[in-house]
């Protein structure tokens, strides 16, 4: 299958409208962040499709059964129906792949990576009434139910099993060799799932120099969240040179610059020095 491309740059500008304007509600919907994502990774990604996202999730809650009860009731109800039902999972294949970073692409082909599984788990599991969020272990995003003192938490990736707090250490340890801890365990803000989707689109792409639009529009995608790290426009300014877009890149440069010149002045001044031979290649 040929890689998703992004749409023309007027429907381009209309869904990164439409993102900065969800990402910035009182309540950012996750499915609907995603999904933009996906329509600016997919052209052929219209209206109707997004729809038809939104419904098959409706739809899939609608075969949840009425409230199972306790955090690990909710977490069996949803392995079984979306892990065992319908087989969604993931495999080491699927992260060579950027459709495994798109929520449409989730849903329909039922293979994706930890996270955006993870978000057809919360998206149904919140639909259903569930008390459940994101849990973003280092390297390996799962879910969790319930408060503190009772969690527990599942894993989409396989097939929604439920996890031992063995198995939660393992996951920790085999992505940072350090223990798990506690802080690891809190619920994760929909913004910070959705930039951490992001990332995973950005790394794809950096490892494949030849996509260098799929690097572009992901860095872009982030700056327009409300709460992003200063130094992904340092990201977008080397992203727009290797694209030889040299004065929007030496002008990327002197923003960031001017943006840490009041903390940091040393790399202020060599980011100035790389946005004047950035400039000199005009030459």
């Amino acid at each position: 299958m040929r890689s998703p491309h992004p749409p023309p740059p007027e429907r381009s500008a209309e869904l990164r409208r439409r993102f900065a304007e969800e990402a910035r509600c009182e309540r950012p919907d996750l499915s609907t962040l995603c999904l933009l994502i996906g329509a600016e990774a997919d052209g052929a990604l219209d209206e109707a499709g997004l729809d038809s996202a939104q419904v098959e999730l409706d739809r899939l809650t609608g075969e949840l059964p009425y409230r199972p009860g306790s955090p690990r009731a909710w977490a069996l109800a949803l392995r079984e129906l979306l892990g065992e039902r319908y087989g969604f999972h993931g495999t080491p294949a699927d992260y060579r792949r950027l459709e495994s970073s798109l929520l449409h692409e989730v849903l329909r082909r039922r293979r994706g990576l930890p996270i955006l599984l993870s978000v057809v788990w919360l998206e149904v599991a919140r639909r259903a009434g569930a008390p459940v969020y994101g849990v973003a272990l280092p390297g390996h995003f799962v879910i969790g139910f319930g408060e503190a003192e009772q969690q527990v938490l599942a894993d989409p990736f396989d097939g929604g099993r439920v996890l031992t707090g063995a198995d939660a250490e393992l996951l920790v340890a085999g992505a940072t060799g350090a223990p798990l801890e506690a802080s690891m365990l809190t619920p994760a803000a929909p913004l910070d799932v959705v930039l951490r989707v992001l990332n995973n689109i950005r790394a794809w792409a950096d490892a494949r120099p030849e996509r260098s639009d799929v690097a572009l529009w992901a860095v872009d995608l982030s700056l327009l969240l409300p709460s992003h790290p200063a130094r992904l426009r340092y990201e977008r300014a080397q992203v727009l040179i290797r694209r030889g877009d040299f004065l929007d890149g030496a002008d990327e440069l002197e923003a960031y610059a001017e943006v840490v010149a009041a903390v940091d002045g040393p790399t202020a001044e060599r980011v100035r020095d790389q946005a004047r031979a950035t400039r000199a290649l005009l030459n």
